[in-house]
C-alpha cells in the first residue's frame, strides 16, 4: 500500500534553515509527480512546492527561499526551507496522486514551527 512518511520538521529562529524529506513506498515512485502541503492553525491546507518530471514549481509565498528535490533511488523527496518566517509555521504534509483510480495520499505531517 501507498505509504509516505514526512520527517525533519522542528523548532527553528526567524531566518534560519530547515531540511523536511518525505519517504515514499507502495507505487513506482519515480513516475509520478510529488507534492508538499502545508496548513497553519485555523488555516486551509495550501500547496507548497511540486515536483515533476518537467520540473518545479512552489507557491508565491516560499518562491525563492524553498527548494524541492526528489532521489528516485531513494523514493525521497526532499523541501529545503531556508530564510524562514515566522507565518512559514504549519504542519507539512507530503502528498502524492497514485494508484487506479488514482487519488491523493498524505504523510502523517510534520510539524514546523518557527520562533524565537
Amino acid at each position: 500500500q501507498v505509504q509516505l512518511v514526512e520527517s525533519g520538521g522542528g523548532l527553528v529562529q526567524p531566518g534560519g534553515s530547515l531540511r523536511l524529506s518525505c519517504a515514499a513506498s507502495g507505487f513506482t515512485f519515480s513516475r509520478y509527480a510529488m507534492s508538499w502541503y502545508r496548513q497553519a492553525p485555523g488555516k486551509e491546507r495550501e500547496l507548497v512546492a511540486t515536483i515533476t518530471s518537467a520540473g518545479d514549481r512552489y507557491a508565491d509565498s516560499v518562491k525563492g527561499r524553498f527548494t524541492m528535490s526528489r532521489d528516485n533511488a531513494k523514493k525521497t523527496v526532499y523541501l529545503e526551507m531556508n530564510s524562514l518566517k515566522r507565518e512559514d509555521t504549519a504542519v507539512y504534509y507530503c502528498s502524492a496522486y497514485v494508484g487506479i483510480p488514482p487519488r491523493d495520499y498524505w504523510g502523517q505531517g510534520t510539524q514546523v514551527t518557527v520562533s524565537s
